[in-house]
């Protein structure tokens, strides 16, 4: 795989280490494709446990004439500075900036066509995708893999409630009382002062403003109207984007719009790999072992950005 090391945000007070991956040979400007982490410190390949998906979706891009470019999420490259120097941080010092940093640099890039730069967003980074492109990525079209079409305090108070419900014991107490503290936080909370939710922590170094501010960012606003392509990808098996829940209110929403296609992938879970379990209370397991994203999941990516090239 032809790689080169590069640096995301050269000039900023945030570099980030990133990796431009590019097909061996370029006889004219290339596609290419700008990858958006989920929440949470991730590193430029997305690592958690035995899984790199973002390594993988590069190296099968790459193999089908497709460039692409991920780096380390600023709060993985600079969480205790960005602590430090910024508050109250929200999504967009956490990923927004950045990702419009990114599709900007292959822009610029004499190897890739400006033309057909696109995202690529995983579960918040899918979230966040119509966003970075109305904020100034301005991308060709946007591929949004398990995304999330409610605001983000919505999800964390249901997946801590099916965290409750599904565990017994000790930790099914700690969870219920989770939940009660979670949801007693986020009581009233788009009707609060926002400099009181400014002062109010979550936990690591994250405010209630950080919710109430992507929640006044709601993903429908960058979507109902958008008329770039959008690809939206979700794994059935997935327990932290639900398929019936999730997916399901993607379709009722964008359904009846010709730029939106929608794949569903049997089988497979939040980070498109093959699921050993459909229930949250197994996350701890469920990432573990080395797996791979499937041919299929990359051939789709593939086959829908040169069909979009070629409709331009």
């Amino acid at each position: 795989m032809a790689q080169e090391k590069v640096t995301v945000g050269k000039n900023t007070d945030y570099p980030l280490s990133g990796i431009l991956c590019l097909p061996d040979q370029i006889d004219t400007p290339v596609p290419a494709a700008v990858f958006v982490h989920g929440s949470g410190s991730s590193d430029m390949n997305e690592h958690v446990g035995g899984l790199y998906p973002f390594f993988d979706l590069a190296e099968g891009l790459m193999h089908r004439g497709i460039a692409s470019l991920r780096y380390d999420k600023r709060s993985y490259a600079h969480g205790r500075k960005m602590l430090k120097n910024i508050h109250p941080i929200t999504v967009y010092e956490e990923t927004i900036e950045d990702a419009i940093l990114a599709v900007n640099m292959l822009k610029n890039d004499p190897r890739i066509d400006p033309d057909k730069v696109f995202l690529i967003g995983h579960s918040m980074g899918a979230m966040l995708a119509g966003r970075i492109d109305a904020e100034g990525a301005d991308c060709a079209g946007l591929v949004m893999m398990a995304g999330i079409p409610f605001t983000l305090d919505e999800v964390l108070e249901r997946q801590i409630t099916e965290l409750a419900e599904g565990s017994k014991g000790l930790i099914g107490w700690i969870m219920r009382k989770q939940l009660n503290k979670i949801k007693a936080s986020f009581e009233g909370l788009y009707e609060k002062d926002p400099e009181e939710l400014k002062q109010t922590k979550m936990g690591g170094g994250t405010t209630l403003y950080y919710f109430r501010e992507m929640g006044d960012h709601p993903v429908s606003m960058y979507l109902k109207d958008n008329q770039k392509p959008i690809l939206i990808m979700q794994g059935e098996k997935d327990f932290q984007v639900r398929a019936d829940t999730d997916y399901k209110a993607f379709q009722e929403m964008l359904g009846g719009k010709d730029n939106v296609t929608f794949r569903l992938f049997p089988g497979l879970n939040h980070m498109f790999v093959t699921a050993k379990s459909d229930r949250i209370t197994d996350s701890k397991n469920e990432y573990k072992d080395t797996r791979h994203i499937p041919d299929d999941v990359i051939q789709t990516i593939s086959d829908w950005i040169f069909q979009c090239c070629e409709e331009k």
